[in-house]
């Protein structure tokens, strides 16, 4: 009677099909809509009214490659103790998550402003609010084609 022998797999065999597996388990697909995006904002501004106009959102409106888009947000403000910007929020309606970015201010800050680079998951809007001092709210929102998309997660 012949021998039987078992072929037990390679290590790198196990490793490559359990990176495999692990990369199957962690893919999901994008879950921000224009409605996650309205209600983070909501929950950013308390529900409260948000006005357009004070905040400048600079970002292209054509980008080839959405792993890395350059954006700037700078608000019109006096920057003193009575009438200052508290925070900056920066939203996006495509990307898995709807907050790109959160930046805090104060009378000293000189200035109320960032620049980052960020990633687009598609063509989508992208929307900056400023909450003053006196508790109002502004914004700006761009359009942003985008042409190669990032963060690809389904």
């Amino acid at each position: 009677m012949p021998e039987t022998i078992a072929v037990l797999p390679s290590r790198r065999t196990c490793l490559a099909a359990g990176a495999g597996l692990l990369s199957l388990a962690m893919v999901r697909p994008a879950r921000a809509t224009p409605d996650a995006m309205a209600e983070a904002i909501r929950a950013f501004t308390g529900g409260d009214r948000v006005t357009v106009g004070r905040v400048t959102l600079d970002i292209p409106p054509l980008v080839e490659n959405g792993n890395t888009v350059p954006l700037a947000v700078s608000v019109e403000s006096p920057m003193t103790a009575a009438d200052h910007v508290t925070a900056i929020a920066v939203f996006n309606e495509k990307n898995p998550q709807p907050n790109v970015a959160t930046g805090y201010f104060g009378p000293r800050s000189g200035r109320a402003g960032f620049a980052t680079r960020i990633r687009l998951a598609d063509t989508q809007q992208v929307t900056a609010v400023a909450r003053m001092s006196d508790g109002t709210f502004w914004s700006s929102t761009a359009d942003v084609i985008v042409t190669l998309a990032a963060c690809l997660e389904g």
